[in-house]
């Protein structure tokens, strides 16, 4: 039985004009995804211990729908707003993680 994916993809932003900017991506790209086969919705999160440190959090049906829209031809260019706040200070700046147990 599939599974329902999480993918975060962790974000950075160091000072409040970036702060604004990562939220202008967000929205941006999250309009650009409305629709998308298998996605089920996302959330931008924002860590209070770390104010620099944010997370996108994609909700997916299943890894089999979100591995046709990244290997798509419209996942690059969709998510391009976003990319140069990837948080570099991290070795892998996302994960992908199926559900094992929910309430």
């Amino acid at each position: 039985m599939p599974h329902e994916v999480r993918v975060l993809v962790h974000q950075a932003a160091h000072d409040d004009e970036q702060l604004a900017a990562v939220r202008a991506a967000y929205h941006e790209v999250s309009k650009r995804l409305a629709g998308v086969a298998g996605m089920l919705g996302n959330e931008l999160l924002r860590s209070p211990h770390d104010p620099t440190a944010l997370v996108v959090v994609s909700r997916w049906s299943d890894l089999a729908a979100f591995r046709r829209w990244e290997e798509g031809a419209g996942h690059r260019e969709d998510t391009a707003p976003l990319r140069p706040y990837r948080d570099t200070r991290l070795a892998v700046p996302f994960g992908i993680y199926e559900v094992e147990a929910a309430y």
